[in-house]
């Protein structure tokens, strides 16, 4: 017997059929002797309409009572889910966020788990029941409602997964594992059978939208096992894991990218101590992430500073540095937001010279400028123009031969 942890994202439980054949998948592991954890989104589709109900009142709608809002999403799953359960003779009862107590900070709509009560949790399982749980939300001290952002129900899984100590965290979602790129922009691509925390770290925190970042950070500091499996047909999935493959250790494992980014760029700003911070510590005030960041050489006293964030805080970041160029007395604030991040992954990397020049020599080919440049030891990321995202991603994943097995890749640039 083990205690598993499982999650249903939105597409999984899309419509009551769905819920249904989700309950008939539950109740074989609860058969089979498993103390089961499940954790749920709100049905495909319901977030946004949430959203779309919160604009019609206040276009610029964020904080506490959106988070209210949003909660309700997933609480008609469990509620819906248990239900089914319960009709299949599968013992089962549900619970918000707030009702197990899963304890966050006040970040409203970005929230980040603190603590989790497991005894009401542990209780259950002890009795029998399927414990059927709301994602992507919890409670701050102060008994707010909160939620984690995107894909927080991910978060809410791992974290669940770490705080009962279970035997393996289970994502099921609309794809039957993590592959090299996204399968609907390359049609070869090809599923991964394991990748390192590390590396889908990296792929999640660069535009790769089968885990949420925050998740593969829980799995990988709490070393809960992991692996991500489809709703919908039968497979091994890929496992997450902290061990290395060393007949791989030369590859790269997958291609990540983004269309959420958005571009701003401060032109004539004083070269002097402190500018940066000045600029970058308005937009952190704001709780906007900040990804690349690119500062040119100083010419004449004065330099241009860019960087990007994503492309749904474009709009506030803006508005902040508005006030911050004037103080600075620099130039203009410039903004871009048709760009595009693409990256190259692989622990490979660290042994493997030459890879970011190939990298540029097939964009120059393909006659695709490259407008920022990013690396760490295992990943290289450049901003493009988004017209050109597709092309990239394609003539990259030909030319690093993604879509054969690792042994047959014989195309890798010389050390």
């Amino acid at each position: 017997m083990a205690l598993i942890v499982q999650k249903y994202g939105g597409t999984s439980v899309g419509s009551v059929e769905r819920i249904a054949a989700v309950a008939d998948k539950v109740k074989q592991f609860a058969e089979q002797g498993h103390q089961l954890v499940v954790v749920v989104s709100a049905m495909s589709g319901e977030t946004n309409r949430l959203i779309e109900l919160a604009k019609g009142i206040d276009p610029k709608a964020r904080g506490r009572e959106l988070d209210v809002l949003l909660a309700t999403g997933e609480q008609v799953t469990i509620a819906l889910l248990s239900m089914a359960l319960e009709q299949r003779g599968c013992a089962a009862r549900s619970y918000t966020g707030a009702q197990v107590r899963i304890l966050t900070d006040s970040a409203y709509n970005k929230a980040r788990i603190i603590d989790i009560d497991r005894e009401r949790v542990r209780d259950d399982l002890d009795a029998g029941r399927v414990v059927v749980v709301a994602g992507f939300q919890g409670i701050d001290g102060d008994g707010h409602i909160t939620t984690l952002g995107r894909g927080g129900s991910d978060t809410t899984a791992v974290a669940l997964a770490a705080a009962l100590k279970a035997d393996e965290c289970q994502i099921y979602t609309d794809v039957d594992g993590v592959y090299t790129t996204d399968p609907r922009v390359v049609a070869d691509a090809r599923r991964l059978d394991r990748i390192t925390f590390e590396e889908m770290l990296e792929m999640a925190s660069l535009g790769s939208k089968v885990l949420q970042i925050r998740s593969v950070e829980f799995a990988g500091k709490y070393n809960v096992p992991l692996r991500v499996l489809s709703s919908f047909k039968e497979g091994p999935g890929t496992l997450i894991t902290f061990e290395e493959n060393p007949m791989e250790d030369a590859l790269i494992s997958g291609i990540a990218f983004s269309r959420d980014e958005a571009q701003l760029t401060i032109t004539g700003v004083p070269d002097e101590p402190g500018i940066a911070y000045r600029i970058l510590g308005a937009v952190a005030d704001l709780n906007i992430e900040v990804d690349m960041i690119v500062q040119n050489v100083s010419a004449e006293g004065m330099t241009d500073f860019t960087f990007t964030v994503h492309r749904n805080d474009y709009d506030r970041a803006m508005e902040c540095l508005q006030e911050v160029v004037k103080g600075l007395g620099a130039r203009e604030l410039v903004g871009n937001t048709r760009i595009a991040k693409i990256s190259l992954v692989g622990v490979g990397m660290r042994s493997h010279a030459g890879i970011a020049s190939k990298m540029f020599g097939v964009l120059g080919q393909e006659g695709i400028n490259i407008l920022m440049i990013s690396t760490s030891e295992i990943k290289v990321s450049v901003v493009v123009q988004e017209k050109y995202l597709e092309l990239a991603v394609r003539a990259l994943h030909d030319a690093f031969n993604l879509a054969g097995h690792p042994e047959e890749r014989t195309d890798l640039p010389n050390a």
